[in-house]
């Protein structure tokens, strides 16, 4: 009985010293997509994504935050804001979309600071968009890379953008790609993967739950 006290005694001081050893970390500077400048007990260190430093792994590098993994949890950190070893696992932040009778999502996304109706299309690899849609938000495609797409039309022009941010429901994703077709197809902004592929999805008799930790 003495022995097992005398183990157990031992197990608690050395997880003790586990969690007092869990880094002190700031984020100090965010360069997206890839590269984020954090400040790890005192020690000021630029991490690319998948680098690690005193046990700190950098997963995604956004414009406003990071995405970091400590001992095996990932967290979403904000930059400027310090984290320790009272860190608390984030709450989890919800929408849900009815499917219309047209058995389709429709839904509302904040895009560059910009309300837009959207359509959750999970066959789009990237987020896409007429060039009428982008001229109201304001995005200037002309820049982004250029390409073609085959429309009912034919080929038309088309550019690849990065947008500051998409949100929906305040799940808000930052840096997504998407695609700038000319025309005014399609006539509902496609959400596609780009951003969905940052959040959870559920269906269940005609509702979709976009979820995310925050």
């Amino acid at each position: 009985m003495c022995k097992l006290l005398k183990v157990l005694t031992l197990m608690i001081i050395f997880w003790a010293g586990a969690v007092l050893a869990s880094p002190s970390i700031e984020v100090e500077a965010l360069m997206p997509p890839n590269t984020a400048v954090l400040k790890i007990d005192g020690q000021r260190k630029m991490l690319k994504v998948g680098e690690t430093f005193n046990g700190v792994t950098l997963i995604a590098s956004y414009s406003r935050t990071a995405t970091l993994e400590v001992d095996g949890q990932q967290m979403v950190v904000g930059i400027s804001r310090r984290i320790g070893s009272n860190y608390q696992e984030p709450k989890e932040r919800q929408v849900t979309i009815k499917r219309n009778s047209q058995l389709q999502y429709n839904t509302t996304a904040t895009i560059n600071g910009r309300n837009m109706p959207v359509l959750v299309d999970t066959g789009a690899n990237l987020v896409a968009m007429s060039s009428v849609h982008a001229k109201t938000i304001g995005i200037p495609y002309e820049t982004g890379a250029r390409g073609q797409v085959e429309t009912a039309s034919g080929m038309v022009g088309a550019w690849v953008v990065t947008l500051r941010s998409v949100s929906v429901g305040g799940i808000r994703v930052d840096g997504v790609q998407a695609t700038v077709i000319e025309g005014s197809y399609p006539n509902t902004i496609l959400l596609g993967m780009s951003y969905l592929q940052h959040v959870e999805m559920k269906e269940n008799n005609g509702v979709l739950s976009l979820s995310r930790a925050w």
